[in-house]
């Protein structure tokens, strides 16, 4: 009896220590986000917050860059960030050692905003001079749909004015015929979001052509020719659905729109957004590498955006599990900024994909373009108790498939 006793005492330490390692392990890959995240956009909303993002700000571009791209870079830069840390800070301050990070980012982004949309701030940006302003505007108003609660329900009258007015000075600019005709739709969005109507043809247009563009396996064409690149995930996927989800939202106001049907078929861009995030998944290398092919490289693990917003909506793909979504995109991370001299000596991004390698650059980018990486940390908007960070670890499916078993072992 007592050695029965001493079995089953001995089974469940061994069982509870390893649950407490799991966690331990857990708990250190979210610190591991948390920490990556904050060293990459900590110099950009600390120097907004103070009005002095222009001041300090590096402005690097490629060798044959195209107009003055100090133009467009800050709000590049803030865009870009906001964009990828907002869920994050929906989910608002807490006790906890990241609840209180979260307060002071919170506190600090509700500054950048201030500064960033007011006339009379030394960091008020350009949301009206040169058609790539639309583009990070557009980015900036995907971060406000993020984190309605934290950020826009927190900002004062004149701010919010300020905001919905600089939105409204890209209506000037005219998009490409291709995945710009999304920027004009999620600025529209945001406006129907917060102040209750909107362009809606400028929303209906581009929904019926990303539409028409899709081409299968996740996949859109970025405008009527084909491009193999990381676009479906930069931007295609990821502002479809948080354009419909707004639609969605406000279907009782727009009960007379007669395009009800994109509401009606949201399923049919989640599923096709699924789908694209199953490919994503199995782009991963065992070593954390992927293909480096395509426009817009030094984004680095932004290419992810596409990947981390499923997991954020957990509704990744049937056989693919959150944690080894998780330990897919920590391996990326891990990969790419293992690389010397991704950072400058201020903590400012370099132009490159592994490491500094500014002939990587195309024309139209500059030190404010790399921020869009931040996409990646969507996955932070997941509380630490949902599966996505509380399961055990999981390998990916290229780790899976690499990897040799104890039968093939015994076998060779």
């Amino acid at each position: 009896m007592k050695a029965k006793i001493l079995i089953i005492n001995s089974i469940f330490c061994f069982t509870f220590i390893n649950v407490q390692s799991q966690n331990t392990s857990n708990q250190q890959t979210r610190d591991y986000f948390v920490s990556t995240m904050v060293k990459i956009v900590d110099p950009v909303l600390s120097s907004l917050s103070e009005n002095k993002l222009k001041e300090t700000m590096p402005v690097e571009v490629s060798a044959n860059a195209v107009n003055d791209r100090s133009k467009f870079t800050y709000l590049e830069a803030f865009g870009r960030t906001l964009s990828g840390i907002a869920p994050w800070l929906e989910l608002g301050p807490d006790t906890s050692k990241e609840g209180k990070l979260r307060e002071k980012y919170i506190l600090m982004t509700l500054k950048c905003l201030k500064n960033a949309t007011n006339p009379n701030a030394k960091d008020f940006m350009n949301f009206k001079d040169g058609d790539q302003a639309l583009v990070d505007a557009a980015f900036l108003a995907q971060g406000l749909l993020r984190a309605p609660n934290q950020l826009w329900n927190k900002l004062d009258n004149e701010t919010q004015k300020n905001i919905l007015n600089a939105l409204k000075e890209t209506r000037n600019l005219s998009p490409g015929y291709n995945n710009w005709l999304l920027f004009t739709a999620m600025v529209e969005a945001t406006i129907l979001k917060f102040e209750g109507k909107a362009d809606m043809v400028r929303i209906q247009y581009a929904l019926n052509k990303l539409d028409e563009w899709y081409l299968g396996d996740g996949f859109y064409s970025d405008g009527p020719h084909f491009k193999l690149d990381y676009y479906s995930s930069f931007c295609m996927h990821p502002m479809l659905l948080d354009i419909l989800n707004v639609l969605v939202e406000k279907q009782d106001d727009l009960k007379d729109w007669r395009y009800k049907n994109f509401i009606s078929d949201y399923h049919v861009f989640l599923e096709r957004a699924q789908t694209y995030a199953a490919v994503q998944e199995k782009l991963i290398s065992p070593e954390g590498t992927y293909p480096a092919i395509g426009r817009s490289l030094t984004y680095r693990f932004g290419a992810f955006h596409a990947l981390a917003q499923i997991a954020l909506f957990e509704k990744l793909p049937k056989g693919i599990a959150p944690s080894q979504v998780r330990e897919a995109l920590k391996a990326v991370v891990q990969k790419q900024l293992s690389a010397p001299n991704t950072f400058d000596k201020n903590g400012w991004l370099t132009i490159g994909f592994f490491g500094h390698q500014p002939e990587m650059a195309e024309k139209y980018i500059s030190t404010g373009s790399l921020y869009l990486c931040n996409e990646v940390f969507l996955i932070l908007g997941l509380k630490p108790e949902t599966s996505f960070w509380s399961d055990p670890a999981t390998d990916w499916s290229q780790k899976r498939i690499w990897s040799v078993s104890e039968n093939q072992k015994i076998r060779g």
